[in-house]
């Protein structure tokens, strides 16, 4: 019997928060639940191809856009459950038993991750409790993981082929079908470091907010690179 699970990375430039992403996988693989992991990239100049392979890994190639890599990625997958993660995500140890235990009694439905950020102190818990308590509303981000079956993933219709907001449109279509899953996935505070915890957590807000209210993901992405 084959193992369940593809697991399927978005990648750009990667290479120094991959290995930690990778190395945290071997707890799936010894448990024979993972089957192929696929990093899908967009255009890496960095090794990050070399280094993915080194690991075993496939790697599908194309445009750098997050919904489209994903889509790519998940479309190459031949598992009956989908994990898709960031590159710069790590799990915590034990999140192997969390995700058998959720594809044993929920088998129908998908799931994601508490998040954690990989920094201590007063602002990464008070982001990482916004964002849980926004996933338990239904909408969590790509960032915490997310595990589904691949017949509910094909029948929302998958990732949309767009540069922002591909994790909410999907969690949208699964409304109702999302739970927490007994794990945590630690994911870098890099970018909250660089750019303040209080300016990127109101960009993030404020993106969500125009996207809920019709603004186009195009737009949305020429803004966020833009500041």
């Amino acid at each position: 019997m084959r193992a369940p699970i593809s697991v399927v990375i978005p990648s750009l430039n990667a290479a120094t928060a991959l290995p930690a992403c990778l190395a945290a996988l071997v707890e799936g693989l010894q448990a024979g639940l993972i089957r192929e992991v696929i990093l899908s990239d967009g255009g890496s100049t960095d090794g990050t191809r070399a280094l993915a392979e080194g690991w075993g890994a496939e790697v599908v190639s194309g445009a750098p856009s997050r919904g489209g890599q994903l889509r790519r990625g998940c479309d190459a997958a031949q598992g009956a459950w989908l994990l898709v993660l960031h590159a710069d995500t790590v799990l915590a140890p034990g999140w192997s038993d969390a995700v058998q235990d959720h594809m044993a009694h929920r088998a129908e439905g998908a799931g994601w991750f508490r998040l954690r950020f990989d920094q201590r102190g007063l602002a990464p818990r008070l982001v990482a409790g916004w964002a849980n308590l926004r996933s338990g509303l239904g909408l969590p981000y790509g960032d915490q993981g997310l595990l589904l079956p691949r017949a509910l993933y094909d029948a929302v219709g998958g990732y949309p082929d767009q540069p922002l907001m591909e994790d909410v449109a999907l969690a949208r279509a699964l409304r109702g079908r999302l739970t927490r899953l007994n794990g945590v996935a630690v994911t870098s505070a890099e970018k909250y470091r660089r750019q303040g915890w209080l300016r990127r957590g109101g960009r993030n807000l404020w993106t969500l907010t125009r996207y809920a209210m019709g603004a186009s993901p195009e737009a949305l992405a020429e803004s966020y690179r833009r500041s």
